[in-house]
């Protein structure tokens, strides 16, 4: 859709125009991006991963946030799977300002933008300071993080910890993907 559009569609006017949509859109900094919809396992995960952060964050100085909110992140607006966030938030804004930690769910659609293109913009944030890319098929993870000026990266597989320090917090990775037959596989296999 963003190749239809002759002049780049700024920050505002894309927020304004995706209030009256009935589908879910990003922005890539240049016009409207479709956004997908979901597996079953993805929709698992999404909750999974909802509730282990609402447990592990609590009720202290951070909000965990859901894919209906939107994040400034490089020239663009994306929706990430989940974030948190500063609480104090301003109830009916949908923009999430300085988010802290980013969640993306692969998906085949989207695996090379959430791995590429999202990766780049949420190191480009400053606010953001690690970015969880959460396989579908496998209980693994890709995890970015800040390190000085480095973005650094690195694969955490199984039953593990998913450390999240900037929250003051930390899940049990395999609890993403309660209710997935890949659970039965990876303890079979």
């Amino acid at each position: 859709m963003s190749a239809l559009l002759k002049d780049p569609m700024s920050v505002e006017a894309f927020l304004e125009w995706n209030s009256r949509q009935e589908a879910w859109y990003e922005f890539d900094g240049q016009g409207p991006v479709p956004m997908n919809g979901g597996t079953i396992s993805h929709g698992l995960i999404q909750v999974n991963l909802l509730v282990a952060l609402a447990a592990a964050v609590g009720a202290g100085p951070f909000h965990v946030l859901g894919a209906g909110t939107g994040i400034l992140a490089g020239r663009g607006v994306r929706y990430p799977d989940a974030l948190i966030a500063p609480a104090g938030l301003p109830g009916d804004d949908r923009i999430a300002a300085n988010p802290l930690i980013v969640f993306e769910i692969l998906s085949p659609t989207t695996a090379s933008i959430d791995r590429i293109d999202k990766n780049q913009e949420y190191r480009d944030t400053p606010s953001i300071q690690r970015y969880v890319i959460l396989e579908q098929d496998r209980v693994a993870a890709t995890v970015f993080a800040r390190q000085g000026n480095d973005w650094a990266g690195h694969v955490i597989i199984g039953d593990t910890d998913l450390p999240l320090p900037e929250a003051g917090a930390s899940i049990r990775l395999r609890d993403l993907y309660r209710g997935l037959a890949i659970l039965d596989h990876a303890n079979n296999g």
